[in-house]
């Protein structure tokens, strides 16, 4: 998919949430309303850098989750501002006192690094990220700071793309890295590796739901 293809991230979050209102009894009250500008301004001062701005964008749509939700296909949920400082000062205390801020010999990559910004996090504390180093993979999104070193092996280009796969899946069907959604019998969102989950999965929402602009 060429960079002209991906839809902003204003417009994947604005498709995203058509398919919650639609579909997802529980999914949609989880999501904050907008950050505030002095909210990431403030962030940007504690971590030391610019957040990329895909993540800005999508922090003016919703700023994280109230609570936990299998809202992305690895079960990861969106994080407030201030969760992605807490999230990336714990890592960074914790890679500092376990010697995981350097490339083991056998490894790729460290266990976390300063220039990775976490934007969504799972129950079993694995992060996405946003590296942030400078170089062809500046933005991409992988994954990190829980088990074993980070991880980009199978990278997403950036947050965007990776939003607008989410919104793709939701509406047309199909799956993002493997994972496809489908609804609980109480009306939230979950994914799955399972190839065929049409009689678990609600039909996607219309055409008129599909939001371009």
């Amino acid at each position: 998919m060429t960079e002209q293809e991906t839809a902003s991230v204003s417009t994947s979050w604005r498709r995203i949430d058509a398919w919650l209102a639609a579909h997802s009894a529980s999914t949609p009250v989880l999501l904050n309303p907008p950050a505030a500008r002095d909210e990431v301004a403030a962030a940007e001062r504690a971590l030391g850098v610019r957040l990329p701005g895909d993540l800005v964008e999508s922090l003016c749509c919703h700023n994280g989750v109230t609570g936990w939700a299998a809202l992305l296909p690895e079960g990861q949920s969106p994080l407030a501002v201030a969760a992605i400082v807490d999230h990336w000062r714990m890592c960074m205390r914790v890679a500092s006192d376990a010697d995981g801020l350097t490339v083991p010999p056998w490894e790729d990559e460290p266990w976390w690094h300063p220039l990775w910004v976490p934007w969504a996090v799972g129950a079993d504390g694995t992060a996405q990220v946003l590296d942030l180093r400078p170089g062809p993979g500046h933005s991409r999104l992988g994954w990190a700071g829980h088990g074993g070193s980070g991880d980009f092996s199978d990278a997403v280009p950036s947050l965007a793309l990776y939003l607008h796969e989410v919104a793709e899946a939701l509406h047309h069907g199909g799956g993002v890295r493997g994972m496809h959604p489908f609804l609980t019998s109480d009306g939230g969102l979950l994914w799955d590796e399972a190839a065929d989950l049409h009689e678990r999965s609600p039909e996607p929402a219309g055409s008129a739901d599909i939001l371009t602009s």
